[in-house]
Order: structure tokens, then C-alpha cells, then sequence
């Protein structure tokens, strides 16, 4: 009797303990699903706001649900919680590899998404009362220190997913796998409590069929392990109509290059960067959009030029025609663009190995925040960014930014901005004028025809009331597609897309997020 005593408190201890160590657990499992969904989505449709309100709406509603669906199951908590856990491990750590599946394949994203949230939700809302039963059978505790217990323990574990997910999952493993290793420690919690704290409890049925369910969701998990590199170069061809000859996941965005045989009288290959899906140029007509982008703006001073985006070295190929030009600066957000441009052979031959050029200063960093503390003043200001349609890019069209580029600007310099299109997304192009006429700027609307992305618009703007001259430089190098009667044109809109009298973006009301969301659906 003296020796049990003392060791029955050490044992409710350490039973305790593990089941507030499986809490902890799975409550960062829980949390990093809900992050992976979240970034699947921003990455596949590029709506984050939407995405991030979707998954957690769906999914808290779910738990609620799923607690009351665990009140059954309380009689047999430790076996159900088993179940629960295997049957998360399995859906969860799967889910990245389904839902994009769905997306590449049957075109059911949405609808496969909101059901993905669901379920996942309804098994992490079964959790906590699961374990709560368990908790109290170890040794009864007053509700609300129970109740104290498990919550904080839950909220710890969910500190350690949402920093898990990002700084170590994604960079070490990617979306896919990272997934399969949270669903695969997922399981090894659940059935490491049961089979140890509450192994008692379970019946030899019970047991065998445990162990039957483990092998299982393990031969599932490895054999999806195994194959993650082939499905997910089968689903990313699935994507685009041309061999995909390279393809990565940076730290913001998937990198795809494409590259085809064009039919007789076009170019030898058809070289295409996507990023997060998005052509971004066609190497069979890019120097029309890049020509269209840089020249008009070079008519001027021009010593000192700084770039927004443009990582692929294009926009900076056109620049660096310009003897005269002594420095170009430029600022974009994504490392991995940058370095594919400066290696990848056919792009480089492309863009002229504009990075090696000694005039040429990279700087990877947002682009709002570098000018907010930027001092320099630049006499050119290419705004070659991508199109509005995330929440992340949305701040780029905004009369705030606009309004750093106006105070980088030196006296007589000029901006230039890609605004989207004219035709297919009017009301983006128009808001973004508006934007920059806001931040103080005269315009120039103008717009080319680019093969590969149909009517594109441009604007060409000054500070002050006095618009500048759309005319290219006196000393212009000999251009594919440019010419003064080319610009000429370029300034008339066809009734059918005239100009719209529609508000600014700001930073509080991005406008031009919502307008380039609908106006770009079904293209």
C-alpha cells in the first residue's frame, strides 16, 4: 500500500500528459490542413481573402457539427477517437493531392474544396470532446479545469502549426508531401494515446481492427509519398497545352516554363513563363508588349531607370538598348524569377542576358515597402507588374503606391504601368488610370494588340496637369512591331470600350481587386 500511493498520482500524471500531448498535436495537425486548403487555393484560383473565408467558414461550421456528432460516441471514446484520428490522418494528408486533382482534371475545385472542409472540420470538431471524456476517465477534475486544460493546450498546438506550416513544411517538404507528413503524425499521435494510456479500454476486436486501420492509412500515405513527384508532373501538364520543361514552387508563387515547336512561319519554339498559372509572356510575340511598355517612357532623361517586377529580364533587355542609360534598378518580390532568367539557356538568349549586364541592380524585395523608404529619384519608372487579381498584387494599383512612384520620380520623369486589358477587363483598366490620375499624374491611355494576351493596355503618365507626348525617342533603337504610326493608334478606343468613369483603388477600398475577379471570369 505505501509503494502504490505515491505511484498511482505519478501514473494519472503521465496519462495526463499524454493526453494533453495529443492535443497539442493534433490541434497543429488540424490547424496546418486548414493552412494547406487556404494556400492551395491562393495558389490554383489566386483569391486568398476568398479562399481563407471559405475553408475557415466551412470547416468551424464543421466542427460544430462535429461535436455534436461525437456525443454518441462518447461510451467508447478512446476506440472512436482512434478512428477519428486515423481516418484524419488519411483525408487530411490527402486532401492537397485530391483537390488538386480535382483542379487539373475535372474542373470541380470549388465544389470539391467546400467538401474536402467539411469533413476535415466535422473530424477536428469530434476531437476535443473525445478527449475531454478521455481526460476525466484518467482522473476526474472539475469541468473548468478540464475545460482550461485541453483549450490550452489546443491553442499551443495551433501556434505551432500556423508556424510550422510556413517556415518549415512548405520550404522543406512542399504542399503536397508536407501534407502527407502531418497526416502521417497525425495518426502516430491518436494511436500512440490510445494504445498506450487508454489500451485497456479497447477490446481484442477493437485492437485487430486498429492495427488493420494503421496499415491501411500507412500504405496509403507511403505509396502517395512515393508517387507525389509523378502525379504532380501529370496534373501540372494537365495544365498547359505545351510540354512543361521546367516547373518549381518558390517561396511565393509556382514557376512553370513551357516551351513548343511552332507550325512553319512563326518562330522555331514557343517559350512560355506562367506564374500561379498566369502567362506571363509567349516568346512568339512578347517583343510587342515589351516594346509597347518600354519606348514611349525612354523618350526623355533616362540615366537612372528602376523596374517594378519584370523578374524575366525582359522589360530590362528593352532598356538596356539605351546607351545612355547608366543604371537600372530592378525590384521584384520573387528571388527564384530572377534566377531562372540569369540560368535557364532559351531565356536567357531571350532576354538577352540582361542580368550579367554591369548597369543592372537587382533588388528582391516587395515593391511598396522598398519605396516607402526608397531615396533615390529616377528619371524612368517601369511598372511591369502582375495583374490585380490577388489580394497581394492588388496594392500595386492602388493611388497610395502610385503616390511612392511620384515621390521617387525626378523632375521630368515619367512612369509607365501594364494596366491589364482594355477589352476584356475594362473596368480594371480604367480604375487603374484613375488610380494614377489621383496620385497626381497626367495620362496617356494606349493600348496594342499582343497575339498571345489579346488587347492589352498600357498608361503613360507625368506628374503634374500636362500629359506627355506618346512619340517615340528621336534616337530609338530599330524596333519588330513599334512605330510612330503604331503609337498613333494606339491611343484611339473603339466606342465598344471607351472610356469609364469608375473610381480609384485604395489601399482600404481595392476596387480593382473586385473589378479584375468578375471581369476576367470565363477567360
Amino acid at each position: 500500500m505505501t509503494t502504490d500511493a505515491p505511484a498511482a498520482p505519478a501514473r494519472w500524471r503521465a496519462a495526463r500528459a499524454g493526453v494533453l500531448l495529443a492535443v497539442f498535436v493534433c490541434a497543429a495537425c488540424g490547424l496546418v490542413y486548414e493552412l494547406a486548403l487556404v494556400a492551395l487555393g491562393s495558389y490554383l484560383i489566386g483569391d486568398t481573402v476568398g479562399q481563407a473565408s471559405i475553408v475557415l467558414g466551412v470547416m468551424v461550421f464543421a466542427m460544430g457539427v462535429g461535436a455534436l456528432a461525437a456525443k454518441p460516441l462518447q461510451s467508447r471514446a478512446a476506440a472512436a477517437f482512434a478512428v477519428v484520428e486515423l481516418t484524419l490522418a488519411l483525408l487530411g494528408g490527402l486532401s492537397v493531392l485530391g483537390l488538386y486533382a480535382a483542379f487539373a482534371w475535372l474542373d470541380l475545385y470549388g465544389p470539391a474544396l467546400v467538401g474536402t472542409a467539411f469533413v476535415l472540420g466535422l473530424l477536428i470538431g469530434a476531437e476535443i470532446p473525445l478527449l475531454m471524456v478521455m481526460l476525466q476517465r484518467i482522473r476526474e477534475q472539475s469541468a473548468g479545469s478540464a475545460v482550461a486544460d485541453l483549450f490550452a493546450a489546443d491553442y499551443v498546438g495551433a501556434l505551432l502549426g500556423g508556424l510550422a506550416f510556413p517556415f518549415l513544411l512548405m520550404p522543406v517538404f512542399g504542399q503536397l508531401k508536407g501534407a502527407l507528413v502531418v497526416g502521417a503524425v497525425n495518426a502516430v499521435a491518436g494511436l500512440a494515446l490510445v494504445c498506450t494510456v487508454f489500451r485497456a479500454e479497447l477490446s481484442r476486436r477493437a485492437r485487430v481492427a486498429l492495427a488493420a486501420g494503421s496499415v491501411v492509412v500507412a500504405l496509403c500515405l507511403s505509396y502517395a509519398w512515393i508517387t507525389a513527384a509523378d502525379f504532380e508532373l501529370t496534373a501540372r501538364q494537365q495544365l498547359y497545352r505545351d510540354p512543361v520543361v521546367h516547373a518549381e514552387r518558390s517561396r511565393y508563387q509556382e514557376i512553370v516554363l513551357t516551351r513548343s515547336v511552332r507550325e512553319v512561319g512563326h518562330a522555331d519554339t514557343d517559350l512560355r513563363l506562367y506564374l500561379n498559372g498566369d502567362l506571363q509572356f509567349s516568346s512568339v510575340d512578347e517583343y510587342r508588349y515589351h516594346e509597347a511598355l518600354v519606348h514611349p517612357a525612354m523618350r526623355g532623361p533616362r540615366g537612372e531607370v528602376l523596374v517594378l517586377g519584370a523578374g524575366d529580364g525582359l522589360a530590362v533587355r528593352e532598356i538596356l538598348r539605351y546607351p545612355d542609360v547608366r543604371r537600372v534598378t530592378v525590384v521584384d518580390l520573387d528571388p527564384a524569377v530572377v534566377a531562372l532568367a540569369r540560368t535557364e539557356p532559351q531565356l536567357r538568349r531571350l532576354n538577352g542576358d540582361a542580368f550579367a549586364d554591369p548597369r543592372v541592380r537587382v533588388v528582391n524585395t516587395d515593391a511598396f515597402g522598398w519605396l516607402r523608404s526608397a531615396t533615390e529619384r529616377f528619371d524612368v519608372v517601369v511598372a511591369d507588374l502582375p495583374d490585380p487579381d490577388e489580394t497581394a498584387t492588388a496594392k500595386l494599383y492602388t493611388v497610395e503606391f502610385y503616390a511612392l512612384i511620384r515621390s521617387a520620380l525626378a523632375e521630368g520623369g515619367r512612369l509607365v504601368v501594364q494596366s491589364g486589358s482594355p477589352y476584356f477587363a475594362p473596368r480594371s483598366y480604367w480604375s487603374i488610370e484613375a488610380s494614377v490620375r489621383e496620385a497626381g499624374f497626367a495620362t496617356v491611355p494606349y493600348h496594342v494588340d499582343v497575339p498571345s494576351f489579346g488587347d492589352w493596355g498600357f498608361l503613360l503618365a507625368t506628374a503634374g496637369v500636362t500629359p506627355p507626348a506618346l512619340e517615340l525617342p528621336a534616337d530609338a533603337p530599330s524596333l519588330r512591331f513599334l512605330d510612330p504610326s503604331v503609337l498613333r493608334a494606339a491611343t484611339a478606343f473603339p466606342a465598344d470600350r471607351a472610356r469609364l468613369d469608375v473610381p480609384a483603388s485604395t489601399l482600404l477600398q481595392p476596387r480593382v481587386l473586385e473589378y479584375a475577379r468578375t471581369e476576367w471570369r470565363g477567360y
